[in-house]
């Protein structure tokens, strides 16, 4: 039971509160299991003060007592973090990364050694606990770690298991790059509520309220986006000639070009990452 883990947080910048927050919001885990690190003492002052975890500069310190490692470094520095704690980790402890763009592949050669590893690819939702997370894992870990670490994300958001890691690229193109494609899109409709008379604050309001409920009516009623379009587009009305402009437009191949290239991005990335981890 994840409650009864002993958990460190590696790096608690804006990602690892958020999962922090997470946890024990949700009861997920105590305070008392939890230990985070940083580099900064200001910053685990606070976090000690308004989550009452341990804390500690040292990650070995963290890492020692603790079955379930969350490392949530930034993709730039985490081989250099992996290196230093190499000598803490061991097939007991469940080793999970969220560093985005790190391949589990980059993990496995930088610290040559069978671990129970786990890849996390959360959005920045995470900060509202809405984030669509997307669990891979290595091949060591068991159904019980990959049970561990969805109970984990779940609690700032929403998760599943991906079977095949290769598609993390896809992932990463997706849900990992996506909240900045709907900033945009919302940004698109305020402009455009402001272009036909409205305030800009009601603008704002009104695109982002409606994409945050056109997103909860298909999450809750599980229907096809295009059931629940044709359910808005009555015969020759106003959704169906803004619909009409859309497509003129190309929205649903400029939206697919921009997945399929920040995919593609992200592999690119990747074999970076490989080559430079094999050679840290």
């Amino acid at each position: 039971m994840l409650k009864n883990k002993k958990i460190s947080i590696i790096g608690t910048g804006n990602m690892g509160e958020a999962l922090l927050s997470g946890l024990i919001s949700s009861e997920s885990s105590y305070p008392k299991n939890i230990i985070c690190t940083d580099i900064r003492e200001n910053r685990l002052t606070s976090i000690q003060e308004k989550y009452g975890v341990a804390t500690t500069t040292d990650n070995i310190k963290a890492i020692e007592p603790s079955e379930i490692i969350i490392y949530a470094v930034k993709p730039q520095i985490i081989a250099s973090v992996l290196k230093e704690t190499a000598s803490c980790l061991d097939m007991s402890k469940l080793v999970i990364s969220i560093a985005a763009g790190v391949p589990l592949a980059a993990i496995e050669s930088c610290l040559n050694k069978k671990l129970r590893l786990i890849r996390v690819m959360p959005n920045i939702a995470a900060f509202v606990k809405e984030s669509a997370s997307v669990v891979a894992a290595g091949g060591e870990a068991t159904e019980e770690d990959i049970k561990l670490s969805l109970d984990i994300f779940n609690s700032m958001g929403k998760s599943i298991f991906l079977k095949e890691n290769i598609l993390m690229d896809a992932i990463t193109g997706l849900s990992g790059s996506g909240p900045a494609y709907i900033f945009l899109i919302v940004e698109a409709l305020a402009d455009a509520g402001v272009k036909v008379g409205l305030s800009r604050e009601d603008a704002l309001f009104l695109s982002s309220q409606t994409v945050l409920g056109a997103a909860k009516l298909l999450l809750e009623t599980k229907e096809h986006p295009g059931r629940l379009k044709d359910m808005v587009t009555s015969p020759g009305g106003t959704a169906i000639a803004g619909i009409h402009t859309l497509e003129k437009g190309g929205l649903r191949t400029t939206l697919i070009n921009a997945v399929e290239v920040a995919t593609k991005r992200s592999k690119e990335l990747g074999e970076i990452m490989i080559k430079n981890f094999s050679n840290e």
